[in-house]
């Protein structure tokens, strides 16, 4: 049509308009010029509101100035809209320009003014040729450039451009071209951002009255259109789409709202019934014919959609997004048929089906025609879907049309052909020379059976290769599984079912419950239809328990099953769901136990089935170490005690899993040591790990546990088998209890389950999870333990005995030989019962005989594999240090050793093990157990002296958590009976608390001699606190005092300076040491035994030091120095030593310290510690084995002898003189916490004291 060439040329072959007025001859010979040059540069092109800005090559159409060209005022189209205005002048004589060429200015400022238009430019152009016809009258063209910019551009003087020889080729005439083609681009592009934003505000406020009543959406769709093609005339084809994607949106949401409630009143005109489904059309820039429709108001909707869509089409290819287009046409396609019910337009019965195939066609014919068949290939992923929603409603309109049956199409259905055929209308002339144009296949396809089939099986092939090569085999099953559906409707089963079992394996592995249900029934009825008896049981009875089915339908494939049991032939395996259960749960039990096997069985056929029998293979592994101690089944945590199989092949049971490949076959395996049994290694091992392992092709069958149709089982015999007979399954879960072999010690696997019915068997063919149970043989076993807490010497205490009689039976006169230590004897007892459990039994009375040193204890009948327990109450001794007895032995022969005591590492307190020897029944061998003790109470001792007086002071500390009362505390001496040790001690009893220590002192006297050495024992009497006399406990600490006399006594005067009734810091003090020998040599000093020259007086040479480790003196001199002492009593030897006090106040003495100073040819004397009369640890209180008396002495000896020669000269062997302290007691110090006044030197310093 006409107004199809001229807005197409509009489009394409006119750019934005630009008028020239003034001379023409002038314009017309600078025309090619300008349009040529104008738009080899780009210009850049600010929008407004912050859009990017873009780099646009500008073109223009120079047409000649006419009034009619200038836009009225209610004419806003932008097409036709001159955008620049261009007055052309070479005059140079003032009087032309006077005469005429201003009054022509005038006019035509005076139109364009009338007509609103601010955008013009006026250009002179000089040329040499003007100058020299007007030599008289010219003047400098610069005054006449100055009186047109004095009468039209007063404030615009650079609306005048000069154009200097437009049409030579020189340098003056380039730059001058330049400055003239960037004003025009300039002013062009400014005139343009402004008209263009003027009329995007305009159709913004339309857009902004959608609401108003009398809003039209195809005039707003006019107008937005407009400013696509401009944007499409500038080809800012992005720009352009995006206005047709903004009207896209604002309809659909129309149509949204309206499917809402929320009506508009324009709608109604595309609520009309659809008169015409020619599809779309893509081979034209623009429909002229929808264009016209939608400007007059009487587009119907697929009328709209086509004409947007061929647009945003056309847009997209210029665009060279040619896949994109496909994407938006299967959207499209899809939202059309979901509008046009919203809007509830009537259309005929298989037009939208006609539409939909005829535009997906089209679409792919577009799409060919601009892409070459290797991108058509390398893409066949965007166009995939428009091939099988074409083929999918090719099928539809075969069903509606009659073209599928196997009877052909009747007389309604070509009446209805007919009807769909004409609302077709003619083809379109540009598709007429098309031997495949979408028009001529869907009437040929529609013509004839054979044409449709034809037609469909190329489009559905076409559909699943391209599905196949893109890697989706879902959805190319999904077209396999419509074509089943047709040779069905055909008669073909047998291609039916290949299709259908591709699909079934998708929804199968997937998960997908019902596709799963609806797509079995077609495989069933395709068995049914090829004679598969086998194929269609095991498909029925998969169905018969599938919950998706109505009853009715499950009762007909549970019958069928039924029908076919009660036949004689060959029996057909099915599978089974089941769930196994042990009783008891743990599923390990002692040989000869009862254990019962619950099978349930759940069923889930909608009828009851009489089964013949129920059978359960096992299979036994012999265990070889079953009889040593527990079974490895006991050790470990053994299987639950109910473990479910889900088959899976029935969507009534579980979720469908939707993992591929089989599940994990896991066992585990134990690697035992020959000898003894003992566990050495163990590790889990993968039984399937082939079938893991293996490469999955897409085209292999999948292997889920739900598989398509179960495969072929097969019942194995086993050498076990558990059987019931007569078993009528109900709907739902049945419970089946057989009893299970448990005789022989070892493994029993359950390996198959097999349900029979008549000619039916219904087989779980492997049980996994792995179901096994074990019978185990277990030895006798004896333990002894603590009835509750730590067990504390000392104090009767409770000891339980558990005795777990395994397979071994307990008989009247049994006896247990209890051979134990005199430290721990068994306490008697009135009553002692015997408890026996597992299941409780009863209680009996212990008979319990004492000997000696063997204690009997009678057993009470127990059978075997139940637990035997009672309680004895054992005292241990606290051990007192005293002589070691030697070793004897046990009536067993074997060495008693007594308890020894050491230091536990988790608790304060020192531990005693006492060893238990039992002799047992059923061994050969005795059982040798140990019970740990612990002394609630450590023990230490020290020697006081205060002149000749002694003390000896005992502490004990609590080192229990109980609380306890001492009663009776005593000191005894045993060598020396003169001696007395008078009890300072207030107290008859005493509380101590837990963690808590007390003190005990008594003063030593005597009468003749003090001894050298006390052998001292400190017993008291204990008992838990409020605890009645009787429950008191003795305990004994045993102790030895040695060198407890003392020789030396040391005293100590500070005389001040001379005349000077005070010592003072700073100044030297006298220091005056008295020692005195208290008392005649003994006998055991011979080492010190020293005679002079002149007679017999025994000497020894002491060694003194003066120090002060607290700085608060400074020994002036000699600090310390040898004394030669005569060893007679009352000797004294003084010395003087000059000190120098360092601080001013009651300063203590200095620290003196005495030693014994040896000669070289002294024996070496081992000293005991002189720690160890102050504190004894558990090592010194209680006796120690002979293999400890050497590491005693080594530590008694260490460091006690101190040498006064170098280390170099002792290593090298030879004797030196040397020191030794002397024990504590053996020297008293006065001057102990005594104290001297020394007074300040002269202060000449003041010092300020401020009081407030």
């Amino acid at each position: 049509s006409d107004s199809y060439v001229l807005l197409f040329s509009m489009l394409f072959n006119y750019p934005p308009l630009i008028t020239g007025a003034g001379d023409q001859g002038l314009f017309m010979s600078l025309y090619t010029s300008l349009a040529q040059q104008l738009p080899r540069e780009p210009m850049e092109w600010r929008r407004m509101y912050g859009r990017a800005p873009k780099m646009i090559h500008l073109e223009a159409n120079f047409v000649q100035f006419k009034e009619e060209l200038l836009p009225k005022e209610d004419n806003k189209a932008l097409l036709t809209f001159p955008f620049l205005h261009i007055y052309w002048t070479d005059c140079c004589d003032t009087e032309v320009y006077k005469s005429s060429v201003k009054e022509d200015m005038i006019r035509w400022q005076n139109s364009l003014r009338a007509h609103g238009s601010t955008d013009w430019v006026i250009v002179v152009v000089e040329t040499n040729d003007t100058k020299k016809k007007n030599k008289t009258n010219i003047l400098p063209r610069s005054s006449i450039v100055d009186k047109i910019r004095s009468d039209f551009c007063n404030k615009q003087n650079d609306r005048c451009v000069v154009l200097s020889d437009p049409l030579k080729d020189s340098s003056r005439s380039q730059e001058s071209w330049n400055s003239l083609l960037l004003k025009l681009r300039t002013l062009l592009l400014m005139s343009f951002t402004k008209n263009l934003g003027r009329f995007e505000d305009d159709m913004r406020t339309l857009r902004e009255k959608r609401t108003q009543p009398g809003w039209s959406f195809c005039e707003y769709f006019m107008v937005q259109e407009e400013l696509a093609f401009v944007f499409e005339m500038l080809q800012q084809f992005e720009d352009a789409l995006v206005q047709y994607d903004e009207l896209d949106a604002l309809f659909t949401q129309y149509v949204l709202n309206f499917g809402a409630g929320d009506t508009a009143n324009w709608l109604g005109s595309f609520c009309a019934p659809v008169r015409s489904w020619s599809g779309l059309l893509l081979r034209r820039p623009i429909d002229m014919e929808k264009r016209d429709g939608i400007q007059r108001g009487e587009a119907s909707l697929l009328d709209l959609r086509s004409y947007l869509f061929s647009r945003q089409c056309t847009l997209l290819i210029f665009l060279q997004r040619p896949w994109e287009v496909t994407q938006r046409a299967l959207e499209l396609l899809h939202n059309c048929v979901q509008e046009l019910r919203l809007l509830e337009v009537s259309v005929l019965e298989g037009a939208l089906d006609c539409w939909v195939f005829l535009s997906c066609l089209e679409v792919l014919h577009r799409i060919e025609g601009c892409c070459d068949q290797a991108q058509l290939a390398a893409n066949c992923s965007h166009t995939v879907g428009l091939w099988a929603y074409a083929t999918d409603k090719l099928k539809s309109l075969g069903e509606l049309c009659g073209l599928v049956s196997e009877k052909g199409p009747t007389s309604e259905d070509l009446n209805r052909t007919v009807d769909l055929l004409a609302g077709l209308g003619d083809e379109r002339p540009e598709t007429i020379n098309s031997l495949q144009s979408p028009y001529k296949k869907l009437k040929e396809a529609l013509s004839s059976v054979e044409a449709f089939e034809r037609h469909y099986l190329e489009l559905s092939h076409a559909a699943m290769e391209m599905y196949k090569a893109i890697g989706r085999l879902r959805s190319a099953r999904l077209v396999g599984k419509s074509l089943a559906e047709f040779y069905m409707r055909k008669g073909d089963p047998e291609q039916a079912e290949t299709f259908l079992q591709e699909a079934l394996k998708s929804y199968v592995s997937e998960g997908w419950s019902l596709p799963v249900t609806h797509t079995r029934k077609q495989v069933a009825e395709c068995q049914k239809l090829l004679g598969r008896t086998e194929d269609y049981l095991q498909t029925s009875a998969l169905l018969a328990g599938d919950v998706n089915l109505t009853t009715e339908e499950r009762k007909h494939f549970c019958q069928e099953i039924l029908t076919f049991a009660g036949k004689s032939g060959n029996k057909q395996m099915l599978p089974i769901n089941a769930i196994l259960s042990f009783h008891p749960a743990t599923a390990s039990v002692h040989s000869g136990a009862v254990l019962q096997v619950e099978l349930t069985l759940r069923c889930f056929m909608p009828m009851s089935v009489h089964m013949q029998e129920v059978v359960a293979s096992i299979h036994f592994d012999v265990d070889h170490g079953g009889t040593h101690g527990k079974s490895k089944g006991a050790q470990r945590q053994t299987n639950p005690g109910s473990v479910e199989f889900n088959q899976g092949s029935s969507s009534a049971g579980p979720p469908l899993s939707s993992t591929r490949g089989p599940p994990l076959e896991l066992d585990e395996i134990q690697d035992r040591s020959p000898s003894d049994n003992s566990l050495n290694s163990t590790g889990v091992v993968c039984k399937n790990a082939h079938l893991l392992m293996r490469r999955h092709d897409s085209n292999s069958p999948s292997n889920t546990p739900n598989c398509i149709s179960p495969p072929t089982v097969s019942m194995k015999e086993g050498a076990q088998m558990l059987k019931v007979q007569d078993v009528t399954l109900e709907p739902g879960n049945n419970s089946i209890t057989f009893t299970a072999p448990s005789g022989q010690t070892g493994t029993y696997t359950l390996r198959q389950l097999c349900a029979t019915v008549g000619q039916i068997q219904f087989v779980l063919p492997h049980i996994y999870p792995s179901v096994q149970y074990e019978v185990y043989s277990q030895e006798p076993q004896l333990t002894v333990e603590p009835l509750s807490g730590p067990l504390l010497a000392g104090l009767p205490q409770m000891v339980k005995f558990t005795l777990l009689t395994g397979h071994y039976t307990v008989k009247k006169g049994v006896a247990l030989q209890l051979s134990i230590t005199d430290s721990m004897p068994i306490l008697p007892s009135t009553s002692c019962t015997a408890r026996i459990s597992n299941p409780l039994v009863g209680e009996s009375t212990l008979s319990i005989q004492s000997s000696e040193k063997v204690t009997s204890i009678s057993l009470p009948p127990t059978p075997p594999y139940h637990t035997l327990e009672f309680q004895l109450e054992v005292l241990c001794l606290i051990p007192s240090g005293s002589e070691r007895p030697g070793n004897e032995r046990l009536t067993n022969g074997e060495v008693r050793h007594r308890p020894r005591s050491y230091s536990h590492p988790d608790t304060p307190m020192t531990a005693i093990d006492q060893r238990i020897s039992i002799d047992c029944p059923w061994s050969i061998y005795s059982t040798l157990l140990a019970l740990t003790f612990y002394i609630p109470f450590k023990t230490k001792h020290s020697l006081l002296s205060a002149g000749n007086r002694k003390y000896i002071q005992v502490c004990v500390q609590n080192v229990s958590d109980m609380d306890f009362m001492l009663a009776e505390m005593k000191l005894t001496e045993k060598q020396h009976a003169s001696l007395e040790l008078q009890s300072l001690n207030t107290k008859t009893q005493q509380l101590l608390c837990s963690k808590h220590s007390v003190f005990c002192l008594w003063e030593v006297r005597w009468k003749d001699d003090l001894p050298s050495c006390l052998q001292c024992v400190f017993s008291a009497n204990f008992a838990p606190l409020n605890q009645d006399v009787s429950a008191f406990k003795p305990f004994h600490y045993q102790f030895q005092l040695e060198r407890v006399t003392t020789l030396y006594s040391v005293r100590a005067e500070i005389l001040p300076p001379v005349g000077e009734p005070h010592c003072r810091s700073g100044f030297l003090s006298g220091l005056e040491v008295c020692i005195t020998r208290l008392t005649e040599p003994a006998e055991g000093e011979i080492v010190e035994e020293n005679k002079s020259d002149t007679d017999v007086l025994k000497t020894t040479k002491l060694m003194y030091e003066v120090a002060d480790s607290s700085s608060n003196w400074a020994v002036c001199g000699k600090s310390s120095g040898m004394v030669l002492m005569p060893m007679t009593a009352n000797a004294t030897h003084k010395v003087q030593i000059e000190v120098m006090p360092l601080f001013a106040g009651h300063l203590p003495f200095p620290k003196i310290k005495v030693l014994k100073y040896l000669p070289h040819t002294a024996p070496v004397a081992i000293q005991p510690d002189p720690d160890s009369c102050v504190e004894n640890d558990s090592l010194s209180l209680l006796d120690k084995t002979l293999d400890d008396q050497a590491d005693t002495a080594s530590i008694r000896s260490r460091g006690s002898v101190h040498s006064v020669g170098s280390g170099d000269q002792q290593q090298k062997g030879v004797a030196m003189p040397r020191l030794e302290p002397f024990s504590p007691g053996q020297v008293f110090n006065h001057t102990h916490s005594r104290q001297v006044l020394v007074l300040p030197a002269t202060d000449d310093h003041i010092m300020e004291v401020n009081a407030t």
